[in-house]
Parts: C-alpha cells; sequence; structure tokens
C-alpha cells in the first residue's frame, strides 16, 4: 500500500465559480484503530448535505477539508477492535458527519456504521443508496415506529411523501410500499412522476400547487403519516392541514424561521425530525443500529425487493467531476442519486 493517497477538498466556504471551491490534493494514509476500517473507495455519491456543508461556513480551515459521505468500497485494514468484518469484504456506507469524507482514495470509518454490500450489483448502484435509506430507514421505522416485518399492520394507512423524486424519498417510497403502506409522493414535473411511480409511488400530487386540496380529489380527508423531505417553511402549514389526528410527521430539512407548533396540538399530532448522523455525532450506544439496517437494506437490494436510486454516474472521483456533481444538485431539480466511480 503507499504511504500517500489522492483526495478533494476545500479550505474556504465557496461558490463553484472558484478555482478553490475544491481542489485536488494529496495527504498521508489514515492508519486503522480500534473499531476502524480502513476501506480503499471504489464509488461515492453526492448528497445535498455535501452541497450545504461546502457552501455554509466561514473562515478558513488549516488542513483541507473532505466532503463525501456515501460510499462503496474495499476493506484493506482493520482496527484492533474490529469484529465486525476482515479484509477484502466489499462494505458501503455513510460514515460519520464530523470525520474526513468518501472524496478520497481511502477512508476511515467505524465498523458499526457499514454494512456488507449487497452481492451481485454493480459498485455504482450500491454506492447510491447507503445515506438515503439510512435516512428513509430510521424515518419509518423508528421515528413513525412503522413495521417492515408486518405489512398487514399498515394495509389503509397512507403515507405523504413531499419531495418523492429526491435521494430519500426515492427510497422511502420503495420501503413504505414494501412495508404495506399506501403511498402519495409529490413531484411537478413529467419525468419526477414517472420517476417516483417506478419508485413505489401509488399516487402524485404536485407540491408547486395546494396539496390539501389535491388530496381532497384523491378522496382522500388527512393523511396518517407525512415524510417531509423540502422546504418545511413553505409546506409546514399545508401539513397541520393533511395530517389525520394522532399521526406523526417526520422533516429531514431544517427550518428558517419558527414553525407553528400550535397548528398540531389540537390533533395531538406528533412531530420528529431526523438526522442520519445523530447516533455517531454523539457516539449513541444504538451506532451498531446503522450496520444491522443497512445489512437488511443489503438483503432487500439483492433479493430485488427494492432498487438502487443511481440516475447519474460519472467516471473519475477529482475535484473536477465533483464540482459537476454539485452544480447539478444545487439546480434544485436532480433526480435520484449522483453517483462517481473510480
Amino acid at each position: 500500500m503507499p504511504s500517500n493517497m489522492k483526495a478533494v477538498g476545500f479550505k474556504r466556504h465557496l461558490s463553484l465559480e472558484d478555482e478553490e471551491s475544491l481542489f485536488d490534493f494529496e495527504m498521508p494514509i489514515p492508519k486503522a484503530t480500534g473499531h476502524d476500517l480502513l476501506v480503499k473507495i471504489e464509488a461515492i455519491a453526492v448528497n445535498p448535505i455535501d452541497v450545504s456543508v461546502r457552501l455554509n461556513g466561514s473562515g478558513e480551515y488549516e488542513k483541507p477539508k473532505i466532503l463525501g459521505w456515501d460510499a462503496c468500497g474495499t476493506v484493506v485494514a482493520t482496527g484492533e477492535q474490529v469484529g465486525l468484518f476482515g479484509e477484502d469484504d466489499l462494505v458501503f456506507y455513510a460514515g460519520a458527519f464530523d470525520r474526513s469524507g468518501s472524496n478520497a482514495e481511502y477512508q476511515l470509518v467505524d465498523e458499526r456504521l457499514v454494512g456488507h454490500a449487497p452481492q451481485g450489483m454493480d459498485i455504482a448502484d450500491i454506492a447510491a443508496m447507503p445515506l438515503t435509506s439510512l435516512t428513509a430507514w430510521e424515518a419509518l421505522f423508528e421515528k413513525m415506529r412503522l413495521s417492515i416485518d408486518k405489512p398487514s399492520e399498515n394495509k389503509g394507512k397512507t403515507l405523504l411523501v413531499i419531495n418523492g423524486a429526491g435521494g430519500v424519498g426515492s427510497v422511502a417510497t420503495q420501503l413504505a410500499h414494501l412495508a404495506g403502506l399506501n403511498v402519495i409522493a409529490t413531484a411537478s414535473r413529467s419525468e419526477t412522476i414517472a420517476w417516483t411511480k417506478d419508485h413505489g409511488a401509488d399516487q402524485t400530487i404536485n407540491h408547486r400547487q395546494p396539496m390539501p386540496s389535491q388530496l381532497y380529489e384523491l378522496g382522500y380527508e388527512n393523511i396518517d403519516y407525512i415524510l417531509g423531505l423540502s422546504d418545511i417553511d413553505g409546506h409546514f402549514k399545508e401539513m397541520a392541514e393533511m395530517i389525520r389526528p394522532n399521526g406523526r410527521i417526520v422533516s429531514i430539512t431544517g427550518n428558517k424561521k419558527p414553525l407553528d407548533m400550535g397548528l398540531l396540538k389540537p390533533k395531538s399530532v406528533e412531530f420528529m425530525w431526523e438526522w442520519m448522523y445523530t447516533k455517531s455525532y454523539y457516539q449513541l450506544p444504538e451506532m451498531i443500529t446503522q450496520h444491522e439496517s443497512l445489512e437488511k437494506i443489503a438483503r432487500l437490494l439483492e433479493q430485488k425487493k427494492i432498487k438502487s436510486t443511481a440516475n447519474k454516474i460519472i467516471d473519475g472521483i477529482n475535484a473536477e467531476n465533483l464540482k459537476a456533481a454539485h452544480a447539478m444538485i444545487e439546480t434544485n431539480s436532480s433526480i435520484g442519486k449522483i453517483v462517481l466511480c473510480r
């Protein structure tokens, strides 16, 4: 193994027009200790969080900050406390928010956040899945307390996914459909409508038009569960109107202005945030559940009960290609996931 590796990083929070917004550089390959795996990266996916972290902040980092969370690669070394994986295992994961990312040739990742990669799939299709799958899984089966193993319990219940064609939405619609729910996804273009229906949505409505009236036209007075994946400020009032009494709402997008929680009180609605990195960021004992969830997701992919959401594949992991991927996400119109392969 060489002593140095190539990586892509940034020191200042800049727009893509600036050459230094993302740049190629070299650094020493880190050493695996404790529960860490050293993974040789084969493919990565780019998410909105990559763009958000790159743009938002101030000051300058002493060393380049490496972005990237979704990854698929091969374990080349293990720490002394590792017990779940061995060298040469093909793995996939979304990693931790506060550690060096996957936009590099090698990466350290805690084994408790890693799953064995599904067999019989292309590397690119695998790399598209970890972050969004974990987010959707935790939102549906931990926060909303739905059961994927007992679809009959969810018969007659309905989930509304706001932004069904995005990365998380594309997985959530599939998992919810598999769990026996009737799934309504929002989409505003012909291509996003087709994508969501191809990824588990039973019906669609347009989030750029009043949603309650559209639901009523479809025959729904209210919705059992709502998964908010876009613009909670703009949609919160509608969400409060659409949710049924004692329903549950989960959001992954932060608010920029105060939310009127009083709108939910008369209906006794549960509202929860989902941030996939909470367990690793606070080193919670339940970190291991991300390993367990990824193992289950891998089996579902192998069995073709769900499918990859990779939609755009770029050859080569470097600053130029990552800038192109970031630019696509900044349009707020990308569908599925953007994947870069080595």
